[in-house]
């Protein structure tokens, strides 16, 4: 299982970055993972947008879907010109509606699913999340808390890999990214900021609780205040942690084992 990281930037990128967004490449599927501003150029560094098996899109900030508009356009383009036979799979939340339904209605770029509709199942802690199966690749979806509807998501195949989402600490987050093998967590603040974002979002220390409370294996910071320096947040990330720390780089691929 690869992670590339296109973009780490919130809620506006640095001059030359992206805003959220990740590509998952694993058992023959390739899954964007949040498409924020930015993400779908870089994503076409390393492949195609006709090789995109699904889209996922954690919640509905602009930040992290605003490219599907371009990606909408690429797939209508493809299907004309005979490139590609049909509409690219995607998921999101379905709040805010005017939102899901204007997405909805490209019926012709995406085959839209609300991840509210997806089958329930238990998991670890007595929770209820919903269930994905993409080839040998289970995505499990719980409830994220922000500013807007949204999720937390783990993936297994080979290997576990867990991304945040935007939100605050909960038990569900907890009880889903524990044991996995890479972490990918918001941290959107340094520890002074704690006060602003306890509504909506991790500070770099408490996403370094959350690690360790889980017993991950690795950290992958991202979700970046473009005025901060990574490394900062990575030093209070890892005091609260214990364990390895990286900051998200744009471009880097991230591996992971079984």
């Amino acid at each position: 299982m690869e992670l590339v990281v296109l973009g780490c930037w919130a809620p506006y990128p640095r001059a030359g970055g992206a805003c959220s967004g990740y590509l998952l490449r694993a058992g023959g599927l390739n899954v964007l993972l949040d498409s924020g501003n930015g993400t779908l150029s870089r994503m076409m560094s390393f492949i195609d947008f006709r090789s995109l098996d699904a889209v996922i899109i954690s919640h509905l900030h602009h930040d992290h879907y605003l490219d599907l508009f371009s990606l909408r356009h690429a797939v209508e383009g493809a299907r004309r010109a005979g490139t590609l036979a049909g509409p690219l799979r995607l998921f999101i939340p379905p709040v805010p509606e005017t939102d899901f339904e204007t997405l909805a209605g490209y019926k012709k770029a995406f085959e839209t699913t609300p991840i509210e509709s997806l089958p329930a199942e238990k998991v670890a802690g007595g929770f209820t999340a919903r269930r994905l199966d993409l080839k040998r690749l289970v995505f499990r979806f719980v409830p994220a808390r922000h500013a807007l509807p949204g999720y937390s998501v783990s993936v297994e195949g080979d290997g576990k890999l867990v991304y945040s989402g935007d939100t605050v600490r909960t038990e569900e987050l907890v009880a889903l990214a524990s044991g996995a093998g890479l972490f990918l967590c918001e941290a959107s603040g340094l520890n002074s900021d704690a006060e602003y974002l306890k509504d909506n979002h991790l500070t770099a220390g408490q996403a370094g609780e959350l690690a360790r409370e889980a017993g991950v294996r690795r950290l992958l910071l991202t979700h970046f205040w473009p005025e901060y320096d990574p490394a900062v947040l990575v030093g209070q990330a890892a005091a609260a942690f214990g364990g390895r720390v990286e900051a998200a780089v744009e471009g880097n691929m991230y591996r992971l084992d079984g």
